[in-house]
């Protein structure tokens, strides 16, 4: 059977990620050295009860031209431990490891969580991601970690949709879809992974999906003052409609590049719903692809009518507007947009970009620097400075 061009690229993103972790785990135990330490040695390191047969992973500062005993110690055998439970949690040894490293260091799970979480703050993507790798190792019958990773990526998701990296933004995000699905099969269950899994779903317009969890979530969840925002953002799904099949139809069609088709549904879904934003957001979203400007135009401006905190509305609008030769208009609705998400990158290189195409190049580079303040990895931004020169 032929399969369609859908399944095949999820299969190459899902290679792909494969292949880049491969690359990760294999860069991040190039340091690691596994040894048999004499039971002297062991016992003046204050380990008791190990095997002097079975080796243990020490750290090591990198590549090494030749092994100095020196660099065995405490920190150096937990740290190798860390990383080999991070990424090769399936090590014929990842259980004594992980018993041992409980041992010598009992406060693991309060002291990576935290830094963990402040790594990610701070959009160090690469070391929070495998802190809570190699606390999912550790404790694998916790689901807060997993949640952490969880969100990160998500986080790291939504920027990287920002810069315009979809390829990228989207491995995050089926990451995230496995952590997901992980915490959800947990037994007993953990009421915040249904909560945050919902808030997933809805970004990915799986209402029903979200639903579901949220009802599940209200029935898990102790807090009052939690289930009655639960509550809540399960009413406003309902009211807005965003359960209608013809809603999700149209965004699948616009997503799979048939625009016309998803135009079509979304105009079905705003006639049965006139004052629900999402709809004109669709319909805006589907003529702007088309290249119908001035319609499209129309639709973000109706859709900011029903909902004036949407900034992908005025970015989009932006975009018409700029098509249509209205550059003062376009800039007016960025400035709005950032008014309301002041670090929004993609809004920034925008504005960086329109005030490239008004002649404005000083404005222009001080947009472009100020969006890589913000991210520094941001690659339009680099590219744009490259072109105008920095």
């Amino acid at each position: 059977m032929k399969k369609n061009s859908g399944s095949e690229k999820k299969e190459k993103s899902i290679a792909k990620t494969k292949d880049r972790n491969s690359d990760k785990a294999a860069d991040a135990l190039a340091g690691v050295l596994f040894i048999q330490i004499d039971p002297e040695r062991l016992k003046a390191l204050g380990i008791e009860g190990w095997e002097a047969a079975s080796s243990l992973p020490v750290q090591t500062p990198g590549q090494l031209q030749r092994f100095d005993p020196a660099m065995i110690s405490l920190e150096s055998i937990v740290a190798g431990i860390l990383r080999v439970l991070a990424w090769r949690p399936g090590h014929p040894l990842a259980v004594q490891y992980r018993k041992l490293a409980k041992a010598l260091k009992p406060d693991l799970l309060a002291q990576l969580s935290d830094a963990g979480v402040a790594r990610a703050q701070a959009k160090d993507w690469d070391v929070a991601q495998e802190i809570f790798l190699a606390l999912i190792g550790l404790y694998p019958e916790s689901p807060l970690p997993l949640l952490d990773l969880a969100l990160m990526r998500e986080e790291r998701a939504k920027l990287l949709r920002e810069e315009e990296r979809e390829d990228l933004a989207e491995e995050e995000e089926d990451q995230a879809y496995q952590n997901y699905t992980s915490l959800l099969e947990m037994e007993p269950p953990f009421a915040p992974a249904y909560y945050h899994a919902a808030l997933f779903f809805i970004k990915k317009r799986n209402f029903d999906r979200a639903v579901s969890l949220l009802t599940s979530y209200i029935g898990l969840e102790d807090d009052r003052e939690k289930v009655e925002k639960a509550k809540s953002i399960l009413a406003k799904l309902q009211d807005l409609g965003l359960l209608d099949r013809t809603f999700k139809e149209a965004y699948d069609f616009i997503q799979l590049g048939q625009e016309e088709k998803g135009l079509e549904k979304a105009r079905q879904f705003i006639a049965l719903h006139p004052d629900v934003w999402n709809g004109w957001f669709l319909a805006g979203w589907s003529l702007r692809r088309l290249g119908r400007w001035q319609e499209g135009a129309d639709a973000f401006k109706k859709a900011i009518e029903l909902n004036s905190g949407d900034t992908d509305s005025l970015n989009e609008l932006a975009l018409c507007q700029t098509e249509l030769g209205d550059l003062s208009a376009a800039k007016t609705s960025l400035e709005k947009a950032l008014r309301i998400e002041p670090e929004n990158v993609k809004i920034i290189v925008n504005l960086g970009a329109l005030s490239h195409r008004m002649g404005r190049t000083g404005e222009a580079r001080g947009f472009f620097m100020s969006a890589l303040e913000f991210d520094p990895d941001d690659a339009l931004a680099r590219d744009w400075l490259a072109r105008i020169g920095e």
